[in-house]
């Protein structure tokens, strides 16, 4: 490829990894800006080779750009936005790593001028742990990486963005906005939130917590793992997405409403087909999922 000038703001877990990633597949064809607010993690990334030069200037950042990747929480990229465009060139790409979508695009489609595209972008990948030096290069292989294309930006641009996203050796997918943000709530969102209030249900068990921990073994330890999430982050994905988020917590209150009458009422079929049904559904998922996402 041609050579590409990449930003990437905010060099944490998920902006660190995308540039480790273009870096080592695309070599000196790409030059990488990294933007960060910490001079300690601008540092680190330029020393772990995430990006070529590390700046707090926005327009040293920005101004040359071709594709600003915008790796802030979700309520920070639409006012980072604000502060970037008079130092945009014309025909810049901006695209996000934010996990909602229909929030950051009404008020995009408000401030956006004609000749600077926005390809909304999410990869479905993570880890427990944040910042610069979680980053890995291989954090996106074989994941979902979800590219939105109705928010009218031309094939030329959503080309470009895939390239660099194929560099991380994520598997594209499209989908439009309003599935997007459905689907992360039931995907991510709010096995988050169920995560967070396993350990907040530990927490509250006073007098037994102690013994809580001594028999608290890989079961508990793997569904809640991402209970060690960013907070900040956490916060802003609710806020941003409040309706599907609601609307699936919803659900799944009835369905331990639902598990909580039976096992009142002793009623082990039914208890049994709860646990058989998502058994056979979970088994189901990984055999046709593992191939596509999954080393």
């Amino acid at each position: 490829m041609s050579k590409v000038k990449v930003a990437i703001i905010g060099i944490g877990l998920i902006g660190g990894s995308i540039g480790l990633a273009i870096k080592h597949q695309f070599k000196d064809d790409v030059y990488v800006w990294g933007l960060d607010s910490k001079t300690e993690t601008l540092d680190i990334a330029v020393k772990r080779g995430a990006v070529d030069t590390a700046t707090h200037d926005y327009e040293t950042a920005v101004k040359d750009a071709d594709v600003v990747f915008l790796s802030t929480p979700v309520l920070q990229i639409v006012p980072m936005i604000e502060k970037i465009l008079p130092f945009l060139k014309p025909g810049a790409i901006l695209t996000d790593t934010g996990s909602t979508k229909q929030y950051i695009w009404e008020k995009l489609r408000k401030i956006l001028p004609g000749n600077i595209y926005y390809v909304a972008g999410h990869p479905m990948a993570g880890k427990e742990h944040s910042g610069i030096a979680a980053a890995d290069k291989n954090l996106f292989r074989h994941k979902c990486y979800v590219i939105v294309k109705d928010t009218g930006a031309p094939q030329e641009a959503i080309a470009a963005v895939c390239k660099l996203v194929e560099a991380t050796g994520a598997n594209i997918t499209t989908m439009d906005i309003a599935q997007h943000d459905r689907c992360a709530s039931v995907i991510s969102h709010v096995p988050h939130v169920a995560a967070a209030a396993l350990v907040t249900l530990l927490n509250n068990s006073q007098n037994d917590i102690e013994a809580n921990l001594k028999l608290a073994g890989g079961g508990f330890k793997d569904t809640t793992r991402i209970a060690s999430s960013n907070a900040d982050m956490w916060a802003d994905i609710c806020i941003s997405n409040p309706d599907a988020i609601i609307h699936n917590l919803e659900e799944l209150k009835q369905i331990i409403d639902n598990v909580i009458v039976d096992i009142g009422n002793g009623n082990r079929q039914n208890i049994y087909d709860y646990f058989y049904a998502a058994k056979q559904r979970r088994d189901n998922i990984l055999d046709k999922t593992n191939h596509l996402f999954e080393i």
